[in-house]
């Protein structure tokens, strides 16, 4: 009797030894399986800031190499309009202080001081030979100072003329001309066209009487021709 209690009461306690382990293991799996997916979980919560954040570094990075490529663009145009802007006012620059030949595609004839019968005493300007209507320009920018017949009041000699008023007390006339078109008080450019060549005055034919002066009157003149070699101009 008692050998059959003791038998029992063994087989009793193992059982329940075997369901305390097996309780404990489960225990312990599933401690483990969450402690695995709590891990998961920080792993992946980690991978996507990570990702998040270079993400936005990319997109920082390319911001700011756009904000560069911008301000290069502007810096750029800026520089290139302040280029543009120099060159222009440097040839508008070199423009007003250039001056030209009177008239295109002519031939010299008689020259300042030469001896004749055609005038006074001697002649004084450089003549050009051209066809009638041939366009004159002003050789210097400057001020019209007297245009209109009778050598604009400097005698008939001169038929139709123009004198023009330039800096440092310097005039150029324009005489024998076959129209003006320009008026007293007018501001011209350097090339610009002022009247028609002719024959009209004290002339043998056709061309254009060409002086500098000191003056705006007849007897200031000086050698125009070396005056205009003297400005660069090849004539």
């Amino acid at each position: 009797m008692f050998s059959r209690s003791t038998s029992r009461s063994s087989r009793t306690s193992r059982i329940r030894t075997r369901a305390a382990v097996l309780t404990a293991g489960l225990g312990a799996s599933v401690v483990l399986g969450a402690g695995v997916a709590a891990a998961a979980d920080t792993t992946a919560t980690s991978s996507v800031a990570s990702a998040v954040e270079a993400q936005a570094a990319a997109q920082a990075k390319a911001a700011k190499a756009a904000d560069s490529a911008k301000t290069a663009q502007v810096a750029k145009a800026a520089a290139n309009a302040k280029k543009a802007a120099t060159a222009k006012k440097t040839a508008a620059a070199k423009k007003a202080a250039s001056w030209v030949d009177p008239v295109k595609n002519y031939r010299l004839t008689a020259s300042f001081a030469q001896a004749g019968g055609m005038w006074q005493s001697t002649h004084s300007g450089q003549d050009f030979a051209v066809p009638i209507g041939t366009s004159v320009m002003a050789a210097h920018g400057g001020t019209v100072v007297k245009a209109g017949p009778n050598g604009a009041g400097d005698g008939p000699a001169y038929g139709n003329a123009v004198v023009i008023k330039h800096g440092n007390g310097t005039y150029s006339q324009y005489a024998h001309l076959s129209r003006i078109d320009v008026k007293v008080g007018q501001v011209v450019t350097t090339g610009q066209h002022i009247a028609r060549s002719g024959n009209t005055g004290n002339s043998s034919g056709p061309h254009l009487h060409f002086e500098i002066r000191t003056t705006a009157n007849y007897g200031s003149a000086v050698d125009p021709v070396a005056f205009l070699r003297s400005k660069g101009v090849t004539v």
